[in-house]
């Protein structure tokens, strides 16, 4: 199955519009862990993405402490040289290993991104990380120029294709564009978290700055089952139960506006899980978005997001149920007219 591709930014890479997100897969028991995960679902998951067409996956080591990388080294073992989708990973997340619900500590250190770029070259098993991401700012007091700096030595060294950034405003974006261009920009994005789309998206535009953006699906809030009922049930060391999203009056919100696009999906004889992901990827300047799945029919939920356009009528009355709603918080329109986009069918 072919699915449109976009180029990310100006790194050379062109990107399926959908990409495979391998959070959840990690597993429980970690601070930020979606409860227990069956390896095995895990891998069929992503293979099954892949054959329907997506040709990345997005991973962290700081998901299940490791678990994610192995698995996706796993996955990319086991798939022939040609049907290999591109990788990328995050760093700059330090876990306690004496103490795994510990919150990770946000170090953008050089020594230690050093250190974390081998430790996740081995768990892949590749020679090269095709995107390297700093997962959020950093907290100990380094200057983030140091720290992108570190970033250019690693591409310098080979070890790295493209080099972006997660979770940065426009200011730390502007202070490492100063050193070098930044590939990419990874910010949460969706109907309900809209934040990114006021300042941090439209910069990235004006700069050739690739967007990937995270949780479109809000963790699964704004999914065709899900309901208010599921969060008493999700287990107990699953990070969602502590999300303010997922808790009163937020949910109820939520849910609402979930519920709004289920006419839209129908006319469209799609899911609203598509139609939220595709909302998102109709945005100016956004390139891709990271999707995650349990199993391979969790993929099928979201797949045909790739492929959905949606008419400016359909755009109207989903701007209209967010202010009616009041669900989450940013724009709910475009400010200005979406740039020049290249996209291959």
């Amino acid at each position: 199955m072919t699915l449109p591709t976009r180029p990310l930014g100006t790194s050379g890479l062109d990107i399926t519009t959908v990409g495979f997100g391998a959070w959840a897969i990690g597993g429980g028991g970690w601070a930020f862990g979606w409860g227990p995960q069956d390896d095995t679902a895990s891998l069929a998951a992503m293979r099954h993405a892949v054959e329907r067409g997506v040709n990345w996956i997005d991973t962290a080591a700081v998901y299940g402490l490791g678990h994610s990388e192995e698995l996706v080294g796993r996955l990319l073992r086991e798939l022939q040289p040609g049907e290999r989708p591109l990788v990328f990973t995050k760093c700059g997340l330090v876990w306690d290993d004496c103490n795994p619900m510990k919150e990770a500590r946000r170090v953008l250190k050089p020594e230690s991104l050093r250190h974390e770029a081998e430790a996740s070259l081995r768990r892949l098993g590749v020679e090269r990380i095709d995107w390297y991401q700093f997962h959020w700012p950093d907290e100990t007091g380094t200057p983030i120029e140091d720290s992108w700096q570190a970033m250019v030595r690693l591409v310098e060294a080979g070890k790295v294709r493209a080099a972006g950034v997660s979770n940065f405003d426009v200011a730390l974006l502007a202070r490492c564009e100063a050193i070098r261009h930044v590939d990419s920009l990874q910010p949460p994005f969706s109907l309900i978290r809209r934040e990114a789309a006021a300042r941090e998206i439209p910069w990235c535009a004006e700069h050739g700055t690739g967007v990937i953006c995270y949780s479109p699906m809000q963790s699964g809030l704004l999914t065709d089952g899900f309901a208010a009922e599921r969060v008493a049930a999700l287990p107990p060391d699953d990070w969602r139960r502590r999300s303010p999203q997922f808790q009163q009056p937020n949910l109820g919100r939520n849910l609402a506006l979930r519920d709004a696009l289920r006419p839209i999906a129908q006319r469209h004889g799609t899911t609203v899980s598509a139609v939220a992901v595709a909302w998102t990827l109709a945005w100016p300047g956004v390139t891709g978005a990271i999707v995650g799945a349990r199993s391979p029919e969790q993929v099928d939920g979201w797949i045909g997001a790739a492929a959905l356009a949606l008419t400016p009528a359909d755009r109207e009355e989903i701007a209209t149920a967010v202010s009616r709603t009041g669900a989450g918080a940013g724009p709910v329109r475009p400010l200005a007219p979406r740039p020049a986009q290249t996209e291959h069918a």
